[in-house]
């Protein structure tokens, strides 16, 4: 299977620990610091959360994701909730859009799918989505997180619906994972389901050079939720359309 075929409905009842509301907030200031605009994009949107949230704070959201099953369940959270938000089918490495936004996300390691080659391009597709002066903002697992304690290693959530096992394996650019999970059917009984995910590993300056060279001006690069990026789980970017 594709990563995320069978992920999606579990993504965020997995991810319950990442608490989107603050992670959430964490944007919304800097976009009103900055005097971002209104209308967004959210590039790798999975499931919804981050749209969803700056909807119901007043922001006009579309969003996408290369994963259909992904875009399925954002939909149909986004409808239980009330949040008005166009959800386009995207590849980050690829795309046109019709309209010119004020601001693009891509929280949550959308970046880490893509090799080193593919960076320059997907940074191009973002800069000509934005208006001039929109702002770009993403984040990656460090080169810290993946190598240290991602690579090499075994993960697990053991719950009443589902079991997550994830069996990771370092290369010299990238993770390799091997995903299972275990879902409780009606009957009681499991069914199994396996896919497989792989995020490379960039380095800052790797990201520094790419975004220069597809014409963003970079304003600030910090750690998760604006802490000290020496030895954060992630690196966010903050840039701007020049």
């Amino acid at each position: 299977m594709q990563a995320y075929d069978s992920l999606a409905d579990w993504f965020e009842y997995l991810n319950d620990d990442c608490d989107y509301p603050t992670w959430s907030q964490y944007f919304i200031r800097g976009l009103r610091a900055y005097g971002a605009g209104k209308n967004g994009l959210e590039i790798g949107c999975g499931s919804g959360a981050f749209s969803r949230i700056l909807t119901k704070n007043g922001y006009t959201m579309s969003a996408g994701d290369c994963s259909v099953a992904m875009l399925n369940r954002a939909r149909k959270l986004a409808a239980e909730e009330g949040a008005a938000i166009e959800f386009l089918r995207l590849d980050a490495r690829r795309f046109k859009v019709l309209k010119k936004f004020d601001f693009i996300l891509a929280p949550n390691d959308c970046y880490n799918y893509l090799s080193r080659p593919e960076l320059r391009g997907a940074f191009g597709c973002a800069y000509a989505a934005l208006r001039h002066g929109g702002l770009f903002w993403f984040d990656v697992s460090s080169p810290c997180k993946l190598r240290c304690k991602v690579a090499d290693n075994m993960f697990a959530d053991d719950r009443d619906e589902v079991t997550y096992l994830s069996f990771n394996r370092l290369f010299e650019d990238r993770v390799e994972m091997n995903v299972t999970l275990f879902v409780r059917e009606q009957d009681g009984r499991f069914a199994r389901y396996d896919e497989s995910h792989t995020q490379y590993i960039h380095e800052e300056e790797t990201l520094r050079s790419a975004l220069e060279a597809a014409g963003f001006e970079i304003l600030a690069v910090e750690g998760h939720l604006g802490e000290e990026k020496t030895g954060s789980d992630r690196l966010n970017f903050l840039c701007r359309k020049a």
